[in-house]
């Protein structure tokens, strides 16, 4: 799982990014609201964690934003900001959960926990797809009747996006925001491609094609 790390307090960065690293995360971390969003939109994420106070842009604004530009990376806020009205904005702005300050590391391990069993990853970094198909997110190969898939580094973040909005419509447009820096989209004829090749890694039903909308990705 890759987290981003939103926390300007140094020491408290520095601490969370330790602890997060203990536990076998992968952890890149950021001080500035701006460049937060940056790597937001040039890299994939399995989990935001925002800070609220923060310098150039609240937490709430940043992640009202990204949402609004249908990115749907789970998010949980981690703020000294403790009223009723503070956790309704939260919410409200697209959180999936909300850490008031001070707390403890093993708060903070449970809720990363939950988001992962709401999200059906395992302990090995299995994703189950299907009775006969896994993902697994450390070796990012799909495995299939016991035999792995390897999978090119477009793939992988094409799956990796399913994967978190499974069940759900997702037009060409949201893959390409969400996995492609601007000025890099490609035509949505070559996202198609992508899309033609990891099916052949998986079950006929797991994805499917939605005219003139887009592709629902199948997990029962």
């Amino acid at each position: 799982m890759k987290i981003l790390l939103l926390e300007d307090d140094v020491i408290l960065n520095e601490i969370i990014e330790e602890f997060l690293l203990s536990l076998n995360y992968e952890v890149i971390t950021a001080f500035d609201g701006n460049i937060a969003e940056e790597l937001i939109y040039e890299e994939s994420f399995d989990l935001l964690l925002f800070d609220v106070n923060i310098p150039n842009i609240t937490g709430f604004e940043l992640l009202k934003n990204i949402r609004q530009n249908n990115i749907n990376i789970p998010t949980i806020f981690i703020t000294s900001r403790h009223t009723a009205d503070d956790v309704k904005i939260g919410f409200n702005s697209g959180c999936d959960d909300y850490i008031k300050k001070p707390f403890e590391l093993s708060e903070l391990q449970l809720r990363i926990e939950n988001i992962k069993r709401l999200r059906q990853i395992d302990n090995y970094g299995q994703i189950k797809i299907d009775n006969y198909t896994f993902y697994d997110y450390e070796k990012k190969v799909i495995i299939r009747n016991n035999e792995e898939f390897n999978l090119s580094k477009i793939e992988t973040k094409i799956l990796e996006y399913f994967l978190k909005n499974k069940n759900k419509t997702i037009s060409i447009d949201e893959i390409s925001v969400n996995n492609w820096v601007y000025d890099e989209m490609p035509e949505s004829t070559t996202i198609r491609t992508y899309i033609k090749n990891l099916r052949k890694k998986l079950n006929d039903e797991t994805i499917t094609t939605l005219k003139g909308i887009g592709y629902r990705f199948n997990i029962s």
